[in-house]
């Protein structure tokens, strides 16, 4: 049926169901016909509300009267069905229906009444809950007073419309967030009819009679008393606040989570589910990122929030401890979850604690009742926690009972049990001897011996069953692996009899890769297990793994051959390496730079360890290399990686992998073939030949004297081999002095006048690096050329930023640098009102890597030029700021984030320009590092706003 057909039919039965609702006399009775009306008119307004808005009077019309039925099912349609209807309907409408309701509540004094108007106010706001905020304040108010009245539906009502406005109406409910805390926190504990406090633990009403007046046990039941559900609704509009209200974390944490913690007492199993949940909400919300809690040099400061969480670990640990062993499986699970998530935001917290924690995972492992999901959440806490960063010496006196509670779920006949328990066996091991550092020995006062058999032996019989689940056989290998890596000093005649099945598992299309990540863990583990009996079998089934179309497969492949050529290169001979090494081949390709590199980072580790694999074959390898090589694509680590190779292939002293053939092939494609080849292959083969003379250094002037001579014959050198050599020079010379080349530094400043842009922009980098080798020789030069050849300032000024760059990146070349530094900030400082804007963005960059230097100096001055008369010195010394801002600790941040409001208050400078480019720093620092500008957004944000309007001026 057509759309419109369907629109159709929508219009005709929004048109008849009112007739149906109020009938000929507006009282039908026929509830089944309202129920069946309700049902289709709130699927109307649902899917096609849009086209019913012409009816919205008549059905308005005839759903009020149903808010006053005798019959709840018909309220509660009606609710759902208005809420639906307002959703879409015009401003007159909307404010008219909620006006009357709270008109109803203000004059009302029918209980049953008040709980439909405020159920109804409640749906409203979930469905359109931006269109209440106008109409917050008066609804607050009337369920505040509601909420202090003593009927229990009406008080669970209350909290379930404070819910869905601390949701949907964020902003306007603000003023009433203290209010709705403090109304949750009193019906969070009220309980009327039971006594927390009896001594002996039990349950007990506590039932208000009169002095004398005993009532008959059988007049009252737990079925009448339904203040768990006031208890529930407070529960989750405390989760709505906890969520909506970070900036609040900090007081939720040191005035709700003791509140919270004694609550877990509660004796309602749903209500204390729903208050585990809002303390686990509260760890999420105050989870910190553990990479910056982890940098001592990064500028988060631990929030106080966590402090406040630490402290409350203990009270935790003493209300979740006999929860841990009651009968009720939810509320385990929850305990398990909480203490979970506790973990992640308090990374070995709970390590004291074991003593509380282990019985309670214990008896839920143990016991006959348990549930699969139960033993799986137990094991999980388990594993969470030996993999916390806990100290091993916490676990110690734990392991004889959680070996057995371990090796026992292993056997568990559900797979998912058994295949956590390998994961929690793993981390078992980890733990019973750390491998971290081989050269701390074991603790003499504990003996590990008496477990390691119990676990290889389950381990080693889960690895030998064949029909069990693939997740549990991935696991078993894995699992093994681990064994062996950390104990494989106390399994020597073990280690034997298990090799061989590993490497069947290996032959395995279904467990290879799983088997490859388990040898590696073997063959990488400082024990140095003995592995001849499966080295020389092992690495061509790796070869032959490099042919397959998996590419996880060919990364573990190749790191494990890595790692066997590292540590095991003395049990095999290099022939059995050829076959590999001829399968690199394909791989070394910039269609996967990622599998290049660790193809490059094993044939290095191949020419440092077994060199004579390489020979006579190296043609087989070093074609891929170079022609990566000229890939515009080569950079970063995979560059790297190609340097190494080249730096150690000329140190093997093996036949045609000597200097002159290595660099021969390099250069030859551009010197005398006359390759057109991208302007990044050019800097990646300047820095191959830099990489292989730095190796040769008797080669380094000769070299570059020859590369002078092409430069100088630039009549017969095209644009692209120019380039080319003037990067080979620059790369050597970042190295080498060159300064006993005379001729060099008048030949490169002449370069700047070329025709072609790619060569002025190299000669610009080759006279920088070549400044970074000879810095006395040529930073004064380049200095006096700046001052002195006002049109090649700017090709000259990026000379030295390269020179501050280079220089800046080590201490020896900080110590090199130091003592120019006043020179060059004055010589910057009087071009940093150039003309050309090229000149003057290249000066800010100077100058702020420049201050990166020595920040405690500098950066005063950078801050005193900000008030000059001049609006473009002011623009390059904002700007400047920009390039001190990193996304990386640096020792200037802390400086920098006491003087950066001071530089962004250009914000309000009265020059466009300067204006712009303080917006780009705001940028930078918001995008690198806003912990520099969090606390000055309340001045930034006005002038930020400001700057979106279009100013007719």
């Amino acid at each position: 049926m057509a759309f419109h057909s369907y629109v159709c039919l929508a219009a005709l039965l929004a048109n008849l169901i009112p007739s149906w609702l109020l009938g000929s006399d507006y009282k039908n009775e026929d509830v089944s016909v309202k129920l069946e009306a309700l049902d289709i008119l709130t699927d109307l307004l649902s899917r096609f509300g849009a086209f019913l808005v012409p009816f919205h009077n008549p059905i308005l019309k005839a759903l009020f009267p149903q808010l006053e039925s005798t019959r709840q099912a018909v309220r509660k349609r009606s609710i759902v069905a208005l809420s639906h209807l307002l959703l879409l309907a015009d401003d007159s409408i909307y404010d008219s229906v909620i006006d009357r309701l709270l008109k109803g509540l203000k004059n009302n004094s029918s209980s049953g009444a008040v709980r439909t108007y405020i159920q109804c106010l409640a749906s409203i706001c979930r469905q359109s809950g931006p269109r209440l905020c106008s109409h917050v304040n008066p609804a607050i108010e009337h369920l505040i007073m509601y909420s202090h009245c003593d009927d229990d539906e009406v008080h669970e009502f209350c909290l379930q419309a404070f819910e869905a406005f601390v949701f949907r109406c964020q902003d306007a409910v603000t003023p009433h967030v203290s209010m709705i805390l403090d109304i949750c926190l009193k019906y969070l504990s009220y309980d009327p009819n039971y006594n927390y406090e009896s001594d002996d633990g039990q349950s007990c009403l506590a039932m208000d009679t009169e002095e004398g007046d005993y009532a008959d046990s059988d007049d009252y039941s737990d079925d009448d008393d339904i203040s768990w559900k006031v208890r529930r609704a407070a529960a989750k509009c405390l989760e709505a606040l906890i969520i909506t209200r970070q900036e609040s974390l900090e007081s939720f944490c040191q005035d709700l989570g003791p509140i919270l913690i004694l609550r877990f007492k509660e004796r309602e199993e749903n209500v204390k589910s729903d208050i585990f949940h809002v303390y686990t909400t509260l760890l999420k919300s105050t989870k910190f990122p553990n990479t910056l809690s982890q940098d001592p040099d990064s500028m988060e400061e631990i929030p106080r929030s966590i402090a406040l969480l630490q402290d409350q670990v203990q009270d935790i640990i003493k209300t979740i401890q006999p929860l841990m062993r009651e009968r009720s499986m939810k509320t385990r699970q929850d305990c398990f979850f909480l203490l979970r998530e506790l973990l992640s935001v308090l990374p070995g917290s709970l390590g004291p604690y074991l003593d509380d924690i282990v019985p309670g995972i214990n008896y839920s492992l143990n016991d006959k009742n348990s549930t699969s999901n139960i033993k799986i959440n137990a094991l999980g806490l388990l594993g969470s926690l030996l993999a916390s960063n806990t100290p091993s010496y916490f676990f110690q006196p734990h392991f004889p009972v959680l070996v057995p509670l371990i090796v026992n779920a292993v056997f568990d006949s559900f797979y998912k049990i058994s295949t956590e328990a390998l994961q929690v066996l793993q981390e078992l091991v980890k733990v019973l001897r750390p491998m971290q550092d081989p050269a701390v020995p074991l603790p003499t006062t504990f003996e590990i011996s008496p477990f390691v058999e119990d676990l290889y032996s389950a381990t080693l019989k889960k690895l030998m069953t064949s029909d069990v689940d693939q997740e549990v056989k991935d696991r078993a290998i894995s699992c093994m692996g681990q064994i062996i890596a950390n104990l494989g000093d106390f399994l020597v005649p073990q280690v034997k009899t298990c090799l061989p099945i590993l490497m069947e598992r290996l032959n395995n299309e279904v467990t290879r890769l799983s088997s490859v990540k388990a040898i590696y863990m073997i063959a990488a583990s400082p024990l140095r297990i003995d592995l001849t009996l499966i080295t020389k079998e092992v690495i061509p089934i790796l070869g032959s793994f490099l042919r397959k179309n998996h590419r996880a497969l060919k990364l573990h492949s190749l790191d494990l051959l890595n790692k066997l050529i590292q540590n095991y290169s003395h049990t095999f001979h290099p022939q059995i390496l050829q076959s590999v090494i001829i399968e690199l081949k394909p791989l070394i390709s910039d269609s996967d730079l990622h599998i290049a590199q660790y193809c490059l980072t094993t044939l290095t580790t191949t020419a440092l360890k077994q060199p004579k694999a390489l020979e006579g074959i190296h043609e087989q390898f070093l074609p891929a290399v170079f022609l990566l090589v000229r890939s515009p694509l080569l950079q970063g680590s995979a560059l790297s990686c190609t340097l190494d190779l080249l730096q150690v292939l000329v140190q093997t002293n093996l036949p045609n992998l000597e200097y002159s053939s290595l660099l021969k092939k390099l250069m030859d494609p551009i010197i005398i073939e006359n390759e057109q080849l991208h302007k990044q292959a050019h800097h990646s083969l300047a820095k191959c030949i830099a990489a292989l003379t730095l190796k040769c250094p008797w080669e380094a002037i000769p070299l570059a004297v020859r590369l002078l001579d092409y430069v100088q014959k630039s009549n017969v050198s095209s644009d692209s081999k120019l380039s080319f050599c003037l990067l080979t020079i620059g790369e050597i010379g970042r190295n080498f002095d060159l300064s006993s080349i005379f001729a060099l530094p008048q030949t490169l400043i002449e370069c700047f006048g070329a025709g072609s842009e790619d060569v002025k922009s190299a000669s610009s980098l080759a006279l920088g690096a070549v400044a970074v080798g000879s810095l006395d020789s040529y930073l004064p030069l380049i200095l006096k050329e700046i001052e002195g050849q006002p049109k090649r300032q700017y090709l000259l000024l990026h000379s030295l930023k390269e020179v501050i760059s280079s220089l800046s990146v080590s201490q020896y070349g900080l110590s090199q640098l130091l003592p120019s530094v006043p020179t060059i900030w004055t010589q910057l400082f009087k071009h940093c009102e150039s003309s050309e804007e090229g000149s003057r963005n290249v000066v800010a960059e100077c100058l702020g890597k420049l201050v990166l230097v020595n920040p405690a100096e500098l950066l005063p001055l950078l801050r005193d030029a900000l008030y000059s008369d001049n609006a473009i010195m002011r623009a390059v010394v904002v700007s400047s700021i920009k390039y001190t801002i990193s996304d990386q600790p640096q020792t200037i941040d802390h400086l920098l984030k006491q003087n950066l409001g001071e530089f962004l208050s250009s914000l309000r400078d009265p020059d466009p320009g300067v204006r712009r480019v303080a917006l780009v720093t705001f940028n930078a620092a918001i995008h690198n590092k806003p912990t520099l500008v969090r606390e000055l957004l309340p001045s930034l944000l006005p002038l930020l706003y400001s700057e979106t309007k279009i100013k007719e001026s």
